[in-house]
């Protein structure tokens, strides 16, 4: 009755009928068409926050072992890292020398067939030490170039971090999973943590502090770090990924010493006095002592010191600069009333096997507190040489 008396002829009706439904579909079209638009918006807005989660989360869990910017240390590799995220800067080289060692390879393969004759033999060793030649030509300038980053374990052979560990999946479920799931025999190659336990695992499924939410938030943060990446960005980095070794050899020497009666090396342990005078029974190696210093040799037990990823050549870095480190001692250290009636020698193993005894003014105890664990006297006297050269 009441629409009767707002549209008394049957014909109005219909029409303003027809109007409202015409209306509502154009409503919902352009709802419809927006709708994509808006979800975009939505999505952008969800991912701009989880970032900032993230963030906050890498702040409070993860800075100890990966850094504040997260450029790696002492404690862990860097994540904010070109070779995270497979960036090549030398992609042509990277190809050519890789096309190279697949000719090479399948030379090999031509050589070790019974029906060769010595003649095509001889062309193949000529072939393949020219491609030794040109893959040797292709490197040098590139590892010249990017020498800094290889003394902290950049590999410009192998730029990508998934292909290096043979991930065939994308990096954010790499970085998911390894949030969750932790890595637990990581000890076995890299110093991590004050006690020398390996990256925990951080999902509450696999016994850790983090939700699901949080952990994706993590790996939201750890992704935005993916830019147009420079040379600078590269050198920023302060201690790149160390892949996983296998503990065999290391083992196998230590049954060839037992069984041939050699003298197994031990621990060097924490007594700063007892260990100054029996460095006084061996020789240190400055040059190996510069290989441990810098990652390219391990200790007795297998352990990467990675002291490099702290003390840079000429800093700033976490701990002090490795260069003018005697110079430093001897002017500056050694007349604080602290340190009173103690040597240059002491002073370094001191800070080596104790570290948290005297703490060099403007910088943090973040040192790793077991190395007297982790050195052999023999590793430790090649570290002491090397930093006396300094």
């Amino acid at each position: 009755m009441f629409q009767g008396m707002i549209f008394p002829k049957i014909e109005n009706r219909i029409l303003a009928g027809v109007l409202a439904f015409v209306l509502m579909m154009v409503l919902l079209g352009w709802a419809a068409i927006n709708e994509g638009g808006r979800m975009a918006a939505f999505d952008e807005t969800y991912h701009a926050r989880s970032i900032e989660q993230g963030a906050a989360l890498f702040a409070q869990n993860c800075t100890t072992c990966h850094g504040a910017n997260g450029l790696g240390g002492a404690k862990g590799p860097a994540l904010n890292n070109p070779q995270l995220f497979g960036y090549d800067f030398f992609p042509e080289i990277t190809k050519e020398i890789s096309d190279l060692r697949v000719e090479r390879a399948d030379l090999e393969r031509e050589a070790s067939r019974a029906d060769t004759t010595q003649e095509r033999l001889t062309q193949i060793d000529s072939r393949m030490a020219e491609i030794d030649a040109r893959i040797t030509e292709l490197d040098a300038p590139r590892e010249q170039q990017l020498a800094s980053a290889i003394q902290k374990g950049y590999d410009p052979q192998q730029p990508n971090r998934l292909q290096n560990v043979g991930w065939s999946g994308t990096l954010e479920s790499f970085v998911l999973t390894t949030l969750i799931h932790g890595r637990p025999v990581s000890n076995n190659y890299w110093p991590i943590g004050s006690s020398g336990a390996g990256m925990v695992a951080w999902s509450q499924t696999a016994g850790g502090p983090l939700r699901m939410d949080q952990l994706e938030d993590l790996t939201a943060y750890i992704l935005n770090w993916n830019r147009d990446w420079t040379l600078d960005d590269l050198f920023a980095v302060q201690q790149f990924a160390i892949l996983p070794k296998d503990p065999g050899p290391l083992l196998a020497q230590i049954e060839q010493l037992q069984a041939s009666g050699g003298v197994i090396q031990t621990a060097v342990g924490t007594n700063v006095r007892q260990i100054v005078t029996e460095l006084e029974t061996v020789t240190g190696d400055p040059v190996r002592g510069d290989q441990l210093y810098h990652s390219a040799a391990r200790s007795f037990n297998g352990t990467t010191l990675a002291c490099n990823g702290c003390h840079m050549p000429e800093g700033p870095g976490t701990g002090p600069q490795t260069s003018g480190t005697m110079s430093r001692i001897e002017n500056e250290r050694l007349t604080d009333p602290a340190l009173a009636n103690y040597t240059a020698r002491q002073y370094l193993v001191e800070s080596i096997v104790q570290p948290g005894n005297y703490i060099v003014p403007n910088f943090q105890n973040v040192m790793i507190p077991n190395f007297g664990e982790n050195l052999s006297l023999q590793d430790l006297a090649d570290l002491v040489a090397y930093l006396e050269t300094q």
